[in-house]
């Protein structure tokens, strides 16, 4: 059993999905089975069956949630001493020397990345590629798209 690296931030998130899974999400599904259940015929019930899925997948859920749990190594950034390297839960400011855009991401674990969020798994090309340089580095990258250069504006551990 691994241990898998997640933020402060990504760990609590987890918390509040398995509280609202377990507190709220599974008293509603037991209600929506039992409604089911007094409609009668359960083979050609599709409102019990749709309900049933619904439990297998909150009950799938909530064991997947317990199990990234128990396997989490916190990592908190702010108690680390910043250096100006990119480290695991380091917020990075780059700019894409290819286009002159300036983006801003945080390094984080697999079950807390999100791009949209600008949360980047930090074994991905771009998380690969960030991790152990400094601030004002300049850094290529081999993405999917094809190769990307970045300079490193700022590091913060926040």
């Amino acid at each position: 059993m691994d241990k898998e690296p997640i933020t402060l931030i990504g760990l609590e998130n987890l918390k509040e999905e398995l509280i609202f899974l377990k507190e709220k999400k599974r008293p509603e599904i037991v209600a929506a089975i039992s409604e089911a259940r007094s409609h009668g015929d359960l083979k050609e019930n599709a409102e019990y069956h749709a309900a049933k899925e619904e439990q297998s997948h909150n009950e799938g859920r909530i064991a997947e949630i317990n199990d990234i749990i128990a396997r989490a190594n916190v990592i908190d950034v702010t108690k680390i001493n910043n250096d100006g390297k990119v480290i695991f839960g380091s917020t990075v400011n780059l700019e894409n020397l290819d286009n002159g855009e300036k983006i801003t991401y945080k390094i984080v674990g697999k079950d807390e990345a999100d791009l949209k969020k600008k949360l980047i798994f930090f074994q991905s090309p771009l998380g690969k590629g960030l991790i152990g340089k400094n601030k004002n580095d300049l850094v290529e990258i081999k993405t999917p798209a094809g190769i990307k250069n970045f300079e490193i504006k700022d590091v913060k551990y926040i």
